[in-house]
Order: C-alpha cells, then sequence, then structure tokens
C-alpha cells in the first residue's frame, strides 16, 4: 500500500452482506474472466451467513468503505480459510490495481493468521485459494508456517458432436448413474480411493470415512463448488459385493462450464481404464446439458492424473496454491 494510505481492519461479523456487495461483485467478475466460474451462487450464500454475523474474519475499510474480507470456518479443531479478496479503494484508481489488492489482503491474511496461530483449540488449518494464481501469497503463508502445494486448474473444450463413450467394463462390474444412496458407499470408496495420496495432505477429510462423508455432503447438497448434476455423475458397483469401486462427480459452475468435482478408483480397481472411461461419460453428460468446456483441479505432485487429463484433451489453464498447517509439526 502507497504511504498515506490508511486501511482499519475490523471484525467481519461486524458487517451485513450490503457493506461487501462492491467486494463481491468484483470477485465475482474475476471469477468469471479468469476461471468461468459463476460466482454467483457461492457469492449468495456468503451473504446469508454475513447477515447471520457468523463468519469467523476480517474486513478490510479504507475511508468507511469496504475494500476487501477475509474469513475461515472450523470444522472441529481444524480451521479452513474459505477465501480472501480485496480490491482498490483510492480515487483514480481501478477495482483490479493488483499491487495495492494484493497489500490489503495480505494484511487481512496476518490478522487471520495471528487468530488462528493463537488459537488452543485449532490444531491444522487448510487453505486453497482457487481464485489466486500461485505464488501470490506463498511467502506470507511460508512465514507463517504453511507447507505450499501448487495445484493445477486443468479445461477441456467439448466437441460440438461428440459421440457416445464406449463402455467396455470388465466382468462383474456395472455402470450407473448417481443416486442419494450412494452418498455413504462413495465415502467409503474415498477414503480407500485416496489413502496414502498426495490429496490426503491438502484435505484431511480424505483420511476418515467420516470426513468423507462430510466433503460428500459439501458437493452434492451445497452449492461451492456450483450446482450438482446428477446425470453428469456416475459410479462403477461391483455385482458381487454390491460397493462402488470408482466414481465421478460433476457440478455445473456456468451455463458454459462443467466441473469435475471427484474422480477416484479404488486400489483393487486401476489399471482397467475406469477413470478414462468415467472422464469420458461426463464429458458427454455435459455437452448433452449444453457445457462447451469441463474444468478440474489436480496436485501438481500427481503426475499420473496429470498424464490421463492431457491424454483425454484437459489443458493447464491456471496454478493455485493449497496450503497447511499443522500444529503438532511446529511443536
Amino acid at each position: 500500500m502507497a504511504a498515506g494510505t490508511s486501511i482499519e481492519i475490523l471484525d467481519l461479523r461486524h458487517f451485513a452482506a450490503p457493506m461487501l456487495r462492491r467486494v463481491l461483485d468484483a470477485e465475482g467478475e474475476l471469477w468469471r474472466q479468469r476461471l468461468h466460474w459463476d460466482y454467483r451462487s457461492s457469492a449468495k450464500l456468503l451473504m446469508q451467513y454475513l447477515d447471520n454475523h457468523m463468519l469467523p474474519g476480517y474486513a478490510a475499510l479504507e475511508a468507511e468503505q469496504a475494500v476487501g474480507y477475509v474469513f475461515s470456518v472450523y470444522e472441529e479443531s481444524k480451521a479452513v480459510i474459505g477465501d480472501v479478496f480485496a480490491i482498490s479503494g483510492r480515487v483514480g484508481e481501478s477495482l483490479d490495481a493488483g499491487d495495492s489488492a494484493r497489500a490489503i489482503e495480505e494484511t487481512l491474511l496476518k490478522h487471520l493468521f495471528e487468530l488462528l496461530l493463537n488459537s488452543p483449540q485449532v490444531d491444522r488449518i487448510e487453505s486453497q485459494l482457487l481464485l489466486h494464481p500461485s505464488g501470490d501469497h506463498a511467502a506470507l503463508f511460508r512465514e507463517a508456517g504453511f507447507d505450499i502445494f501448487r495445484r493445477l486448474f486443468m479445461v477441456q473444450a467439448i466437441e460440438s458432436h461428440r459421440t457416445p463413450p464406449t463402455v467396455n467394463l470388465p466382468p462383474g462390474l456395472d455402470l450407473r448413474m448417481w443416486s442419494e444412496d450412494d452418498l455413504g458407499p462413495a465415502a467409503r470408496l474415498i477414503c480407500e480411493a485416496y489413502r496414502g495420496h498426495p490429496d490426503s495432505l491438502i484435505n484431511d477429510q480424505y483420511r476418515t470415512v467420516h470426513g468423507s462423508t462430510r466433503f460428500l455432503n459439501n458437493i452434492v447438497h451445497y452449492s461451492g463448488c456450483g450446482a450438482f448434476s446428477a446425470p453428469v455423475s456416475h459410479v462403477v458397483v461391483d455385482r458381487a459385493h454390491r460397493e462402488p469401486v470408482a466414481l465421478i462427480l460433476g457440478s455445473r459452475v456456468s451455463s458454459q462450464s462443467g466441473h469435475i468435482t471427484q474422480l477416484c478408483v479404488h486400489p483393487n480397481y486401476r489399471r482397467y481404464g475406469l477413470a478414462r472411461m468415467l472422464l469420458c461419460v461426463a464429458a458427454f453428460s455435459f455437452q448433452r446439458q449444453g457445457a462447451t468446456e469441463i474444468s478440474l483441479t489436480v496436485t501438481e505432485a500427481n503426475t499420473q492424473a496429470i498424464d490421463l487429463y492431457s491424454a483425454e484433451g484437459y489443458k493447464r489453464a491456471h496454478v493455485f496454491d493449497a496450503a497447511v498447517w499443522e500444529r503438532t509439526r511446529r511443536a
């Protein structure tokens, strides 16, 4: 921030949604431009929490106008940094002026770090700031003791006349559309599929059935990752024990874009081409809904998955950072 700029940092719970509308509108426009993501449903949910004065975090004010915010949510002994975003509030400067907005964001993050790192009930902090390019705040996170994991946002253009995929399954396996009854079995599958996986370092929900159930509930029943699409989402089931052994979940994040929110295969059923087949099924389903592109995210260390996505036509469109802090590792 330039000399003479005065930024006031206040508890976010003192503010109602109208005070932050200008900031949220600017953020929504950036989501649209950078990721082709309609942010309105997420902003609506956020505004509900703001109006209920129940969201831990901070707001930045300049000349009594809100110019930024940061918030977190608590999950038992874990805190998740949900978002940080700021605009320039200086007269004559565009809202997306990078340096001044980034400085405000870092001020907000420092206040949130101070709160969370000094909260004895918080043993773990996770953050995935999808909108922000990798490196934007990495130095600040590292200085606070976080480990950084680079993640890729990959996009595939959907062919206008995509043909139905060929489904050749090994004997004893069936493919069907997702149903609400799959939630519990799918949580068990995710827990097995991510055992020892790089993503389990980033999101500890993958490590337990309870955590995986919470993760699935957020995807299926809430709008943080877009509007869940059951017609796109499919499971592969083993007839012998009637449990899913592979699944793909999809959401609509805008009128033009679909998003793969989850793709996993049980370790005992890998190397049968199930992941590739499920990607083709989801792409065809998205195309029938009128989408022109599909996105997904993948951890940079997961080179095998990146090779698969690249072979299927996905290209790297954006790189962002995931960050993790654990109290036991800092003792």
